[in-house]
C-alpha cells in the first residue's frame, strides 16, 4: 500500500480545484477532470487510477459523499446535479450519468442536438457491479445492489437487488423475514 501516500498527496494538491474535498481523501493517477470545481468528495473517498469526471453547465455539479470507494476506469457525467450516497462501493469500469442527447431531430448529428439532463443518484451502501452502466434518470434507493455488466434505467426502492440488461429487480430484503427474497417470493 505504499502508493496510498502519494494518492493523498496528489488530493491534496487538487484540493484548491476542487469545490471540496474532505480528508483522507485519495485520489489515483491518472485521472481526467473537467470542471472539478464543481466536484464535492466526501471523508474517505478513495478514487483509483484512470477515472474519468465530467461536470458540463453552470448550474451542474457530482458530489460524492462519505466512505465511497470507486473503481478503476470509472466515468461519470453531469449536466446537472448528481450525487453518490456515503458508504457506496463501485467496482471497476462503471458508468455513471444524468445526462442525455436528444436524437428527433432528423439530419442533426446526435451531439449537436439538445442536452436532455434528468436526476441521477444513487442511495447509501449502495454496491455497483463491475461494467455497469447507470442511466440518466436513475434513482437507486439505500443498499442496492447493481449487478456486474447491468445496464439501469429507473427508480428502484430500497435493498433491492437489481440485474440485466434492462436491468430489473430480482430480490429485495423483507423486513419481516429479516431475509432476501427473490422478488417472486413477496407477497
Amino acid at each position: 500500500m505504499i502508493y496510498r501516500p502519494f494518492w493523498i498527496l496528489r488530493a491534496l494538491i487538487y484540493k484548491p480545484f476542487f469545490k471540496k474535498i474532505k480528508f483522507p481523501s485519495y485520489i489515483g493517477k491518472p485521472i481526467f477532470l473537467l470542471g472539478s470545481n464543481k466536484i464535492s468528495l466526501g471523508t474517505r473517498t478513495r478514487i483509483y487510477p484512470m477515472s474519468r469526471m465530467e461536470v458540463h453547465g453552470k448550474n451542474s455539479e457530482i458530489i460524492i459523499e462519505n466512505n465511497v470507494g470507486i473503481g478503476q476506469n470509472f466515468h461519470i457525467i453531469s449536466g446537472g446535479k448528481l450525487e453518490i450516497g456515503s458508504g457506496t462501493t463501485i467496482a471497476p469500469n462503471v458508468f455513471i450519468s444524468n445526462m442525455d442527447n436528444d436524437y428527433r431531430e432528423i439530419g442533426k448529428p446526435i451531439l449537436e442536438q439538445r442536452e436532455i439532463v434528468n436526476e441521477t443518484k444513487i442511495g447509501k451502501n449502495c454496491f455497483i457491479g463491475y461494467g455497469a452502466v447507470i442511466q440518466s434518470g436513475t434513482v437507486l434507493g439505500e443498499q442496492c445492489i447493481v449487478g456486474a455488466g447491468s445496464i439501469v434505467k429507473g427508480k428502484f426502492p430500497p435493498f433491492s437487488v437489481i440485474v440485466g440488461n434492462p436491468a430489473k429487480i430480482i430480490k429485495r430484503y423483507d423486513e419481516i423475514k429479516k431475509s432476501w427474497l427473490r422478488i417472486n417470493d413477496f407477497e
